[in-house]
């Protein structure tokens, strides 16, 4: 009763507010409509001006046996869904939620008139809609691979001059490899036997295409050649539905092939994903190693497929962690890390874990099962709803709303909650008749027996490399699974009952962690810095070593039997993980290449070339090939964040100031108001230096920057330092910011060192003019936290990774290599052979402490050129 009230909370606020738009908004009571509200991204791919919500709740109506309230939706459909919008929609969404919507509402109005009571006006006009619909996706599929475009124009189609797109290369595993079931039903309803064909040509070319030795599926597969463009593996995002339908496509179509398939891969999973009760990704290459730190929430549907495969132990394993980390957060983040915490924080009211719930209740009949669906209930009354229905949590650490009420709440959330604790007496058809689709949708299993358009055939000929000795080849009855033993389940939960308390590290106050008090939690790699003893004193406890290499970096290596005991090589081996994840992360961003701040002024003239790292908001100097150029000032108050008291020095000049305190965008609107032609942002942190720290971009504040339009670079601490000498020494210091450093003005050197009458100040101003700074960035592992100021607002970014920067090792583990800022000799950067005891100062008596090393212009551009080709390989190469 409380999920029927829940139900009809939800469903009339959306008919009310809503209706015709696809979603409800649920905190501002009005429907989404897209292209009148901010854009999502990719999330709003799945909103087409179809009544979405509608059409995804049909067949719930009549599971809540709300048999008036469909038939009135059936005719709201028919009569106000228009299908021929000019509008680009996801393939995968479109296909498990409207055309599976559809073809649910078909199988339930043709159930209920068959009954004799309802819909006895129906003439199959939902299933004619349907394949309406089918028709418009089939434009997707003209590939020569077989698999279909991720996005097609519902009026145009793909590739059409009006289209919008066609254009996309990539797909994921999911989206090609979940069509079987909707588009072979709509096939076995119709007699048109050209979808059940294309989708299972798509399914075909992914099983070819999967990695032979591990049996295992990539995420992101390049939809014309069928290279793996991500090669991560795992039961979550981007793969989860391609493995549901292979199992299920074997239930409802009874092909052998589908079956022998997904126990292919079901062996294979078992064997190098799971980590009972963890669900881990790894590399379809390297099984054995793991591709991420952390779980992602959809993957809690893999317990209720599991039983229906017939393997209940760790289906209750991954179950009861799952429930326990919902017990900690109230829901279930949309990503975790393998301790526990929260790594993504959303949670947008996904029903998988309910499913897996309703599955392993009707498998073991433990009333363990009831109370978890009551804890969903409770929570979803408790922190999600409102008064205009349920809304999405933003964080589920603080409960924040998202203004977000997806279709699958309605279509799935009230489906298996209310399953789970109904008695059959409460159904009026019988549930077990139908298959659900991945969203939940029924479609009826005689169809196997209907318009078999496809010759089926055993293809377990063509696999005679597969074992196929402990494969299953019918589906479990979930009736004598346990006959005898109702504690069966009870016994496999009670070793994990505290496995989220237990993994997780205790919280403890900087005061505790400074007086020594209380257990410290485990090193992140995030945190790690190369110059912190206490760090590297960790790293040897956890049984990792540096190794110094030539090039200036260094390269990290666990052996676990040096480890001080197993829990510290658990951490090790979780801070290696960490650090690799954090490697490939900072790859796959898309970033802006380095920027030069050039000293242009006597007696520099062009030689001094400093590494500074570009802004997302103000003036492109890469738009700009002149740079902009001008007499630099300190500006006052030096932090820049408030407004301007020496606005006279700074106008018409290039601002210097130093980071901290406020946004990075506040302070170029106060110099800019200041009159300020440019502005150069130094580090606080002292010590810091391109050399041994990756360069930043400083991002905006997240509101409009448009009125930003002056140039904006950021300096580290030790290249900013050489401007502020500069100043002391020469008083009247002029730069050009560009994007790349200009040809040095020999005519004013020359004219300079004519007039030059001083022997002494001669020597010193060809010391001075000698001195360079190499722009060659060898940028490594964030180290976040290098910075002193703890309340430091500035938005910092990683701006460029150079891609060879990472070191590999044979050993146990390895991780990326990391800039050594510890060591007491400077780390060579790009391009130095130099010997380690190198000299790093000239004279004690200098006042500019610069290198003392002259490297020709042509290699500062050709470093750079090999930088930027660096940066623009990055999303192309692989960890």
């Amino acid at each position: 009763n409380q999920v029927l009230e829940m139900f009809d909370h939800a469903y009339s606020n959306y008919m009310e507010h809503a209706y015709p738009a696809d979603e409800l908004m649920p905190l501002t009571c009005r429907g989404r409509v897209r292209g009148q509200e901010p854009s999502r991204g990719d999330v709003d791919d799945a909103l087409g001006k179809f009544s979405l919500t509608l059409i995804d709740t049909l067949d719930t109506l009549v599971v809540l046996n709300k048999t008036k309230e469909f038939e009135e939706a059936v005719k709201k459909v028919i009569k106000d869904v228009n299908l021929d919008n000019d509008i680009v929609v996801s393939v995968f969404e479109t296909n498990i939620r409207v055309l599976g919507g559809l073809l649910g509402g078909h199988s339930v109005a043709i159930m209920l008139k068959e009954k004799g009571e309802y819909m006895q006006w129906y003439n199959g006009e939902l299933l004619h809609m349907a394949k309406e619909l089918g028709y418009k996706l089939l434009p997707a599929f003209n590939t020569t691979s077989g698999l279909p475009y991720p996005r097609v124009n519902l009026k145009f189609g793909v590739r059409h001059p009006e289209a919008r797109t066609g254009t996309e290369t990539d797909t994921c595993t999911a989206c090609a490899g979940t069509l079987i079931l909707e588009f072979a039903a709509l096939s076995r309803f119709t007699g048109t036997s050209i979808f059940e064909e294309y989708a299972r040509k798509a399914l075909d070319f992914i099983w070819e295409k999967r990695q032979r030795s591990s049996n295992l599926v990539g995420v992101t597969i390049n939809i014309h050649t069928g290279d793996w463009v991500r090669k991560d593996s795992g039961v979550g995002a981007g793969i989860d539905s391609y493995y549901e339908y292979l199992l299920k496509a074997y239930v409802l179509l009874g092909d052998d092939s589908f079956l022998e398939r997904f126990n292919t891969h079901y062996d294979a999973i078992m064997r190098y994903i799971s980590q009972p009760p963890l669900l881990l990704d790894v590399h379809i290459h390297k099984p054995m190693l793991n591709a991420r730190t952390w779980m992602d929430s959809l993957l809690a549907f893999f317990p209720g497929l599991q039983v229906l495969k017939g393997d209940i132990r760790p289906a209750i394993e991954t179950h009861e962690m799952l429930y326990q980390v919902i017990k900690k957060h109230n829901f279930l983040p949309e990503a975790f890390t393998t301790d526990f915490r929260v790594h993504w924080a959303q949670h947008p009211l996904r029903p998988e874990f309910a499913e897996s719930t309703y599955f392993l209740y009707k498998a073991t009949g433990d009333p363990y099962y009831l109370e978890v669906g009551k804890t969903l209930i409770e929570n979803l009354n408790k922190y999600a709803r409102v008064p205009c229905g349920f809304a999405a949590m933003k964080d589920v650490r603080t409960g924040s709303h998202e203004d977000r009420m997806d279709s699958f709440f309605l279509a799935e959330m009230f489906k298996y909650l209310y399953l789970l604790f109904a008695d059959k007496e409460d159904m009026i058809f019988d549930i077990e008749d139908y298959i659900f689709t991945t969203e939940a949708h029924l479609l009826p299993l005689w169809l196997s027996t209907t318009n078999q358009t496809i010759s089926k055939k055993n293809m377990t000929a063509e696999y005679t490399e597969l074992d196929d000795s402990n494969f299953d080849w019918t589906c479990p009855n979930t009736q004598i699974l346990f006959p005898n033993d109702p504690m069966f389940a009870q016994s496999i939960r009670e070793p994990l009952k505290n496995v989220v308390d237990k993994s997780c590290p205790r919280g403890i106050s900087r005061a505790e962690e400074s007086l020594g008090s209380g257990p410290k939690p485990p090193l992140r790699a995030r945190d790690f810095m190369a110059s912190n003893p206490e760090h590297l004193e960790i790293l040897k406890k956890m049984g990792v070593s540096l190794i110094h290499l030539k090039d200036g970096r260094v390269q990290l290596v666990q052996h676990a039997v040096q480890a001080a005991s197993s829990l510290d090589a658990e951490d090790g081996l979780r801070f290696m993980q960490e650090m690799i994840e954090l490697s490939s992360q900072q790859q796959k961003e898309q970033q802006l290449p380095p920027r030069a701040v050039q000293i242009v002024s006597h007696p520099f003239f062009g030689r001094v070339v400093l590494t500074a790292g570009p802004a997302q908001f103000g003036m492109d100097l890469s738009k700009h090939k002149a740079g902009t150029r001008g007499f630099v000032a300190t500006v006052k108050p030096y932090n820049g964040c408030s407004e301007i008291t020496n606005p006279e020095a700074v106008k018409d000049k290039i601002a210097l100031m130093q980071r901290g305190q406020c946004m990075f965008a506040e302070k170029a609107r106060n110099i800019q108001k200041a009159g300020a032609i440019g502005g150069i942002v130094i580090d606080d942190n002292e010590g810091s230096s391109s050399d041994t720290a990756p360069l930043f971009q400083m991002a905006g504040d997240g509101k409009n920057t448009d009125d930003i339009t002056i140039p904006m670079l950021f300096l580290f601490n030790k290249e900013g330092n050489i401007i502020l000498d500069a100043i002391r020494e020469y008083e009247a210091v002029e730069v050009l910011l560009s994007d790349k450093a200009k040809d040095r003005d020999l005519e004013m050197e020359n004219m300079d060192q004519k007039l030059s009458e001083n022997d002494s100040h001669k020597q010193n101003s060809e010391e001075a003019t000698s001195a360079s700074q190499d722009v060659g960035v060898v940028s490594e592992e964030p180290e976040e936290g290098e910075n002193s100021d703890v309340t430091d607002t500035d938005s910092l970014s990683p701006a460029h990774v150079d891609s060879d920067s990472i070191s590999v090792s044979s050993q146990d583990s390895y991780a990326p290599g990391t800039d050594e800022t510890s060591a007491p000799e400077p780390a060579c950067t790009q391009g130095d052979h130099q010997p380690q005891e190198q000299k790093t100062e000239t004279e004690s008596n200098s006042k500019v402490n610069w290198d003392n090393k002259v490297q020709p212009m042509e290699s500062i551009l050709a470093d750079w050129n090999e930088d930027i080709e660096a940066f623009e390989m990055m999303e192309k190469d692989e960890l």
